[in-house]
């Protein structure tokens, strides 16, 4: 597993769901990560939702240059191109 797919799985893991009671419906969200949530009708598409945000969060922040945090011990770097 090569090391984004570990930091993926990584962040994945520490992801925390809820329904709802206003609608029940599913939020979940990555403590951390700041703006990295989701919210569907189903477990199933409120995780594939998440893991969505959470690539397009990630990527955005590398082509940022932003900093990125540590996941248990999984950090990735941002090395400029040579």
């Amino acid at each position: 597993m090569g090391h984004y797919l570990k930091y993926a799985h990584a962040a994945m893991k520490k992801a925390r769901y809820e329904i709802l009671p206003e609608d029940g419906t599913f939020y979940a969200e990555i403590p951390g990560f700041s703006g990295v949530y989701a919210n569907s009708g189903t477990l199933e598409s409120c995780r594939d939702e998440l893991e969505e945000v959470l690539e397009e969060w990630i990527l955005l922040r590398i082509r940022l240059n932003l900093p990125l945090p540590v996941v248990d011990g999984i950090g990735l770097a941002i090395m400029e191109a040579v």
